[in-house]
């Protein structure tokens, strides 16, 4: 049996109503029964994906109705009445569609149009379909092949806008905003015009206190003034005894003068705060040739993963959508990678507390000083584990650096990205944290999730109110930092304090 499109059915779709099949049909038009005041607003995204769900169902209905019209519809007069999937007729008819759509759902076909009539129109919208099957008579094979094809299209568009969406959200948190490069170019003339300035950072008179074990040391590797006055801000705000804490700020010598300049004319209280570029240090020689190869590879690696990003086939799931952060500046950032030669940048210390650039602290850090790693060299918030691999959380870290010397952590880790580079970055997935992960494994002491609470800076953190709040420290790991415009509004009223305090 084969059912045919008539003219007169689609004119009486177009002017009659049909009730009794979930809702009320008026010109093509889907009313809402619900009352005014139970609408609301929804977003450009909200109705992409709604429509995109429903889109499909609407068309395989309104199809049947079409059908089913132009089977009953037997005298020019019309059908005085429409029926919904009643009777022999329209259970014949649900049958040969059935199969048609089975048919067209194993087709590897990319719509099969050719195969069915020849023909290589390809409609754009419901009403392109209902003209071409109403003038060329088609059956209802060719009626599922046809919507199949334009379906498969209509998807296709809403995943490269919802890709392209995420793209632009990356390129936009990525981007460094007008106010942040103008603070460091202002810091950097407040530098050069203002003696005080350039006054030395700690006085003289707290000079000791960089070397001396019993206070508590916090070590922070960046090139962001406004980030680096959050971690700190918020640590001496939290802290039950800030005068104990002495910070070590580590950045690159072009954000040298400014990161100087602005912890010299803001005072932080009791505290001792450290300003050092990597221009500073005099390291030897086999430790230069160890950073530059580190760095290369690491180059390489980027190179590596920009190249895959585009010649592949890109899907559209969160697998992918998570490739755009290896592509980050700070995957190639020097400060990003020397935290593996801490001990090498504090040859004095014995204990540190390292804090990414991109966490607020909320609740005082002096436990952590105290902790027994159990003769580990680092402490952290194990995240996950695999074939009996703990997987750890970087950004807040104790690090017991005596006994760090004593291992070989930073060869193994160097080990690891030769091997990836000789297998041609094979190993692992992008990233730059499974090699230091391999470095230190077996020589992590676990502590409580409380301390460190990562994954923020996403579009949708999943991240539970209450854990947010009893949170020791909270990470933006993502690419929407809390001082961005972009920042999750979620998560900004507990750090708004922190943030506006430093940001006037």
């Amino acid at each position: 049996m084969k059912v045919y499109v008539s003219a007169i059915g689609i004119k009486r779709l177009a002017v009659s109503a049909v009730a009794g099949c979930g809702g009320v049909w008026r010109g093509m038009k889907w009313k809402n029964s619900l009352p005014a005041a139970g609408k609301r607003r929804l977003s450009h995204r909200t109705i992409r994906l709604f429509a995109g769900l429903l889109l499909p169902f609407l068309l395989v209905r309104t199809a049947l109705l079409v059908f089913e019209s132009a089977a009953l519809c037997s005298s020019p007069i019309g059908c005085l009445t429409w029926r919904c999937f009643g009777g022999s007729d329209g259970a014949l008819l649900r049958e040969e569609l059935t199969r048609a759509l089975q048919e067209a759902s194993g087709s590897e076909n990319g719509g099969g149009i050719s195969t069915v009539d020849g023909s290589n129109f390809d409609p754009v919208s419901f009403k392109d379909l209902v003209k071409d099957m109403t003038i060329n008579r088609q059956d209802i094979k060719a009626f599922a092949f046809k919507t199949k094809a334009m379906i498969a299209k209509m998807e296709h568009i809403v995943k490269t806008a919802q890709w392209h969406e995420s793209m632009y959200w990356h390129l936009a948190a990525r981007g460094v905003p007008k106010s942040l490069h103008c603070l460091s170019l202002e810091m950097a003339e407040e530098y050069a015009v203002n003696a005080a300035a350039r006054s030395r950072i700690p006085l003289p008179q707290y000079i000791h206190r960089l070397t001396d074990i019993s206070f508590h040391h916090v070590v922070l590797l960046t090139d962001n003034i406004l980030a680096a006055s959050v971690v700190i801000s918020s640590t001496l705000n939290t802290s039950r005894n800030p005068e104990k804490l002495v910070f070590h700020v580590v950045t690159d010598k072009k954000t040298y003068t400014s990161m100087h300049a602005w912890f010299s004319v803001n005072s932080i209280g009791s505290a001792v705060v450290e300003v050092k570029g990597l221009h500073q240090y005099d390291w030897p020689h086999e430790v230069n040739v160890a950073v530059k190869e580190m760095l290369e590879i690491h180059h390489q690696i980027w190179n590596h993963n920009y190249r895959s990003m585009k010649t592949e086939d890109l899907e559209y799931g969160n697998e992918n959508y998570h490739k755009l952060d290896v592509l980050s500046p700070s995957s190639v950032s020097l400060l990003n990678h020397l935290r593996v030669y801490l001990p090498e940048l504090f040859p004095d210390l014995n204990k540190v507390v390292f804090l990414d650039d991109d966490v607020v602290v909320q609740h005082d850090l002096s436990p952590l000083w105290d902790l027994d790693l159990n003769q580990k060299v680092v402490a952290a918030v194990v995240d996950s584990w695999y074939e009996n691999r703990c997987g750890w959380l970087c950004g807040v870290n104790v690090f017991d650096l005596q006994r760090w010397r004593k291992s070989n952590i930073t060869e193994v880790y160097h080990q690891w990205l030769k091997l990836s580079l000789n297998s041609g970055f094979e190993l692992w997935h992008p990233g730059a944290l499974p090699p230091v992960l391999l470095a230190f494994e077996n020589h992590v002491h676990a502590i409580d999730h409380s301390w460190h609470i990562s994954g923020l800076g996403y579009r949708y953190p999943l991240v539970d109110k209450q854990i947010l709040e009893t949170a020791g420290v909270v990470h933006f790991s993502g690419p929407a930092k809390p001082w961005l415009e972009i920042g999750s509004p979620e998560v900004e009223p507990s750090v708004s304090s922190q943030t506006l305090l430093l940001c006037g």
